[in-house]
């Protein structure tokens, strides 16, 4: 049988060091939060790399691999 106490322990350690980093302790973020954190990183990377044609291509591919 697996030792899961220890894990717990290691995985407890992590998010009080997080937390005292300024990160929360449940590990889970709001999705808008995590919008608006991703889409500077996003438009950065298409100026850069000049792809809006690309990331149409690769949000259409996306969409149509998960069904829609």
């Amino acid at each position: 049988m697996a030792d899961t106490a220890t894990r717990t322990i290691i995985r407890t350690r992590g998010r009080v060091a997080s937390a005292a980093f300024g990160g929360h302790a449940s590990g889970r973020r709001h999705p808008l939060v995590a919008t608006a954190m991703v889409l500077p990183l996003a438009a950065l990377l298409v100026v850069v790399f000049g792809g809006w044609e690309a990331v149409v291509t690769q949000a259409s591919s996306v969409g149509v691999m998960l069904g829609r």
